[in-house]
């Protein structure tokens, strides 16, 4: 049975986020907070042999060849900049 819960002292950032997703998803705030719970708490479950097709799928559009670890810093932190 579905139970209440009350929120209290939520930061500003997050309501502002909640709401903004809220309205684009088309959900009331209630809705939006419930699918943002879900989607944390209850994550859903991937087979192994779709986790494994998806590594390989990714492993397979990399370049051939060996990754030295500084060449794969380097990669890291241009994502950063």
């Amino acid at each position: 049975m579905p139970t209440t819960l009350t929120l209290k002292n939520i930061p500003d950032a997050v309501y502002d986020r909640l709401k903004l997703s809220a309205e684009a998803h088309r959900r009331s705030m209630n809705s939006e907070a419930i699918v943002c719970l879900e989607a944390v708490l209850l994550p859903a479950k991937v087979a192994p042999t779709e986790r494994l097709a998806r590594a390989r799928e990714l492993r397979a559009a990399l370049p051939k060849g060996k990754f030295r670890a500084r060449d794969i810093d380097a990669l890291k932190r241009e994502g950063r900049s």
